[in-house]
């Protein structure tokens, strides 16, 4: 059996269970397959003086073992906001005594980034000292966001340049690495996976009047659901929805996320005269999201960047159209009206957008086949088979 390690600031813990959830998923169903042993390192940032969420992160365990993974969270020093441009390097000298003691014990095939950056140039150092091959993955944000601040730019080049392989979710996302000068004969793109038992059609007779109960709002069955799915976050545009939907009269919204911006989206739900109309979720349990995917008419996501949304696929795969913006890799999932929309990130335009699926309605099961391709089985052969290119 191969031996991959993986090291991603990305992944749940006791504290934040839902971040980086896809990680976790694609890992797990790595393992299982048995041909591939996967170890995660995940590196905690602990400010000197851990206060607050900090204090939480602090008292995490140093290991733990779960679904086929073997999972050790190492320390590093983390200076809020001011620190950023270190976090790389605190990140590779932090973990590399560790991968050492775990490649004594169970050699390294290939070393893996789960993220661009800070992962990405982490990864490639410890490589460069251990003499591994490795791989880093990109996923929308570490390219979108990351790739345009200089220090993080040159960091990030530098790793790809060294990079045995690279990943992108989407082939929008790859075009996006290669016009930043990463080598575009290393990147093979890999889109994300899919729980198909949890995420499908749910039709049952009172699915919307069980929902209204679980969140404690009120949900007619004659009146246009519309679900917003992503952090409460500028980037993801929920100020627009919630505008769209004050031209929409008797229209639902439901936000699910937590964020920085529900004070301020709450302000302007009020200002648009609509609050009586949203609903804040916040952070719903996994089991409930496709419950509230499957009882809405249109996931509505006017997101200004994106690599290939997680919500995009499990929307669909419930059966319910998309209305987004033509960013990532929307036009990859959204190619004709039966998936959704494409719009203009702008109020009027994604109103409009909402109408029009509103207006031409389609089987719930019509929608969930354009997206039949994605499952985290086939994610995982996927991953294994690039690795093993790599490592051949």
């Amino acid at each position: 059996m191969k031996h991959v390690l993986c090291l991603s600031t990305l992944f749940p813990n006791a504290t934040n269970p839902r971040f980086g959830t896809f990680v976790a998923r694609s890992l797990e169903a790595l393992a299982a397959r048995g041909d591939w042993r996967v170890t995660i390192v995940n590196p905690i940032g602990i400010p000197p003086l851990a206060l607050g969420r900090y204090r939480a992160l602090a008292k995490l365990p140093e290991y733990e073992e779960g679904r086929g993974l073997a999972i050790y969270r190492p320390r590093f020093t983390l200076v809020p906001r001011f620190g950023v441009r270190l976090n790389a390097s605190a990140i590779a000298k932090a973990a590399l005594p560790l991968i050492r003691r775990i490649h004594a014990d169970q050699p390294i095939d290939l070393l893996d980034a789960q993220f661009f950056y800070p992962d990405g140039p982490a990864v490639c150092w410890i490589a460069q000292q251990m003499g591994l091959p490795f791989s880093i993955k990109a996923r929308g944000a570490d390219i979108m966001f990351w790739g345009r601040k200089e220090f993080a730019h040159d960091q990030m080049l530098e790793a790809a340049n060294r990079a045995t392989g690279l990943l992108a979710v989407s082939h929008e996302l790859a075009g996006q690495m290669a016009i930043l000068d990463m080598p575009r004969d290393k990147i093979t793109v890999h889109y994300t996976g899919l729980d198909r038992d949890r995420f499908r059609p749910l039709g049952h007779v009172g699915l919307r009047s069980n929902l209204a109960e679980s969140l404690g709002f009120e949900l007619p069955d004659d009146t246009p659901l519309l679900v917003t799915v992503g952090a409460l976050i500028e980037r993801k545009g929920q100020e627009l929805a919630i505008g769209a939907l004050a031209s929409l009269p008797e229209a639902r919204l439901v936000l699910v996320g937590k964020g920085d911006d529900e004070p301020h989206l709450r302000r302007l739900a009020r200002d648009f005269g609509v609050d009586d109309r949203v609903h804040f979720a916040g952070s719903v349990d996994h089991d409930l999201l496709p419950v509230i995917l499957s009882a809405a008419d249109v996931m509505v996501l006017p997101t200004r960047s994106e690599g290939l949304a997680n919500a995009w696929v499990e929307a669909l795969a419930c059966g319910t159209p998309v209305v987004t913006c033509d960013v990532g890799g929307a036009r990859e999932l959204i190619a004709g009206d039966t998936a959704g929309r494409l719009v203009e990130r702008d109020i009027e335009a994604i109103a409009a957008g909402i109408r029009d699926v509103l207006a031409n309605q389609t089987s719930p099961e019509a929608v969930a086949v354009t997206v039949e391709r994605f499952s985290w089985g086939s994610n995982a052969a996927e991953l294994a088979a690039y690795y093993d290119r790599l490592t051949d």
